[in-house]
C-alpha cells in the first residue's frame, strides 16, 4: 500500500525548481508573442489556407483537401500557447512540463505553415510522412540512450554507432544484394562497438563521454577512409536493395494515419513495435526494475542479489543493437547508398530526443516526431517559395538540439548514477 509519507516524497520528485517553471512560462508566453507579431498581424482577413492530405504517389488512403480560414486558425495558435505559458507561471505541469513545451512548439511550428501557405497550398499530409520517417533514427538512437542510461552508463558514442550501421549496412547489402542481411551487418556492427564501450566504461570504468567520444571519432574515421578507398572507386559495393513500402491490408486504407503508419517501410513498424516492447520490458518486467534499479542505486541493487556489472553490459549491448538498427535505415530504408558522414548528428539529436522525453521510451518517440517535422518543414519551404533561407531551416533541428542539451528541458527523471563507474566491494 502507498503511503502518506511515499505520496509526498512523489510530489516532491516531480515538483519543478521555481526558476525553471518561471523560465518556461515566459517561454511559452514568448512562443504566444511570437505568433501574434510574427503571424497574426502579417495575414489579411478572409485569406484561406489549403492542407493537402494525401502523400503523393498514394492511391490508397486519399482524403479530401483541409481548408482552413489562416487568421483564426493562427489566433488559436496563439492562445493556446499563451495559456499554456500563464498556468506554468501560476501552478506549472508538474511531470506533464516536457509535454507542454512540445505542445508550444508544434502551436509555433504549424503556425508559421499555416501563415507560410496562406493563399495557397502545401501538401500537410506528405509533410507528416516525411516526418515520420525522419523522426526514425532520431528515436531510435533516443530508445538506445534510454536502454544505456537507464542502467547508468551514458552512450555518447550513438552517433558512431549509427555511422558505422549504415556503411556495414549498405556494403554487406550490396555484397548479397539482401536488404535483411544488410540489416544483420549494420546492427552486428552497432553491437561489436557497444561491446568496445561497454569493456572500456565498466569494466576498465574509463570515463563514459570520453569513451564514447573515441567510439564516434573511430568510426568516422573508419568509414571515410573505406569509403573513399572502395565505396566510390567500386560502386557495386554500395549499391544496396532498398526496403520497400508495405501496405498493411485494411489499415493501409485510413485516411492519412494510414499512408503514415501503415504504408511505409519496416524500420517505421519496428520502430513502434521497439516502443511496446522496450516500454513494457522497462516499467512492466522484473528485468527492467533490476536495470533501472542499476541505474538509480546500483550499491542498493548489488545488496539485494543483483549483478550490477552484468545488467550494465546487458544494457550497454542492447543499446548497441538499437544503434545498429538505426545506421541500417539510412542506406537500406531512405537513401540507397552511403555517403560519408550521412548520419549528420542524428545519434547526438536522439540524445536530445531521449532527454526531452525523460529518459522515457513513450516520451521519446514523441520528441523524435517533433524533431523530425522539424527537419521536414526546410524541404518544404523550397516548394512554397519562403523568403526565409531554406539553410536556416535546415538549422531547426540542430538548433532544438543544442537548446535542449544545454538544459531547457531541465534533469527531469534522469537516473540517480547515470555516467557513475561502479567498483564492486
Amino acid at each position: 500500500m502507498t503511503t502518506r509519507s511515499q505520496i509526498i516524497q512523489r510530489k516532491k520528485i516531480y515538483e519543478i525548481p521555481p526558476t525553471r517553471k518561471l523560465f518556461l512560462g515566459i517561454v511559452e508566453l514568448l512562443i504566444a508573442l511570437v505568433i501574434l507579431l510574427g503571424f497574426v498581424i502579417n495575414t489579411e482577413p478572409n485569406t484561406l489556407t489549403r492542407f493537402v492530405m494525401t502523400p503523393g504517389g498514394i492511391d490508397i488512403g486519399k482524403m479530401p483537401d483541409w481548408v482552413i480560414p489562416t487568421l483564426p486558425t493562427l489566433i488559436i495558435l496563439t492562445i493556446i500557447p499563451a495559456l499554456i505559458g500563464l498556468y506554468q507561471l501560476v501552478r506549472g505541469f508538474g511531470r506533464a512540463t516536457n509535454g507542454m513545451v512540445g505542445l508550444s512548439a508544434l502551436c509555433l511550428i504549424f503556425g508559421f505553415i499555416t501563415w507560410q501557405a496562406s493563399g495557397t497550398s502545401v501538401n500537410l499530409a506528405g509533410m507528416f510522412t516525411s516526418a515520420v520517417l525522419l523522426a526514425v533514427p532520431i528515436t531510435l538512437g533516443a530508445f538506445s540512450g534510454v536502454l544505456s542510461e537507464r542502467a547508468g552508463v551514458v552512450n555518447i558514442a550513438i552517433e558512431g554507432m549509427m555511422l558505422m550501421g549504415s556503411m556495414i549496412g549498405s556494403l554487406i547489402g550490396s555484397i548479397t544484394n539482401n536488404a535483411w542481411i544488410g540489416l544483420v551487418g549494420a546492427i552486428l556492427s552497432g553491437l561489436l562497438l557497444s561491446l568496445i564501450h561497454a569493456i572500456l566504461s565498466i569494466k576498465y570504468k574509463i570515463n563514459q563521454v570520453i569513451s564514447g567520444t573515441v567510439i564516434n571519432i573511430f568510426s568516422a574515421g573508419m568509414t571515410a577512409f573505406i569509403s573513399q578507398k572502395y565505396l566510390q572507386t567500386n560502386q557495386a559495393l554500395n549499391s544496396p536493395p532498398l526496403f520497400t513500402r508495405i501496405p498493411i491490408p485494411g489499415l493501409a486504407k485510413i485516411p492519412l494515419l494510414g499512408p503514415m503508419f501503415f504504408n511505409t517501410n519496416v524500420f517505421v513498424y519496428l520502430t513502434f513495435i521497439l516502443l511496446i516492447v522496450i516500454q513494457v520490458a522497462l516499467f512492466s518486467t522484473r528485468w527492467g526494475l533490476r536495470l533501472r534499479s542499476v541505474g538509480e542505486h546500483p550499491r542498493a541493487a548489488d545488496t539485494l542479489g543483483i549483478d550490477v556489472i552484468r545488467t550494465r553490459y546487458e544494457a550497454v549491448l542492447l543499446s548497441g543493437i538499437v544503434a545498429g538498427l538505426a545506421g541500417g535505415f539510412f542506406t537500406l530504408g531512405s537513401v540507397g547508398r552511403f555517403n560519408e558522414g550521412m548520419t549528420a548528428g542524428k545519434g547526438f539529436i536522439g540524445l536530445a530526443a531521449m532527454i526531452f522525453g525523460n529518459w522515457r521510451p513513450l516520451g521519446a518517440m514523441g520528441a523524435g516526431l517533433i524533431f523530425g517535422f522539424a527537419d521536414a518543414i526546410g524541404s518544404k519551404l523550397l516548394l512554397l517559395g519562403s523568403a526565409i533561407p531554406p539553410q536556416i531551416m535546415a538549422m531547426a533541428p540542430y538548433l532544438i538540439t543544442m537548446i535542449v542539451l544545454a538544459g531547457f528541458i531541465g534533469k527531469g527523471d534522469a537516473p540517480a548514477a547515470d555516467g557513475e563507474p561502479y567498483e564492486k566491494e
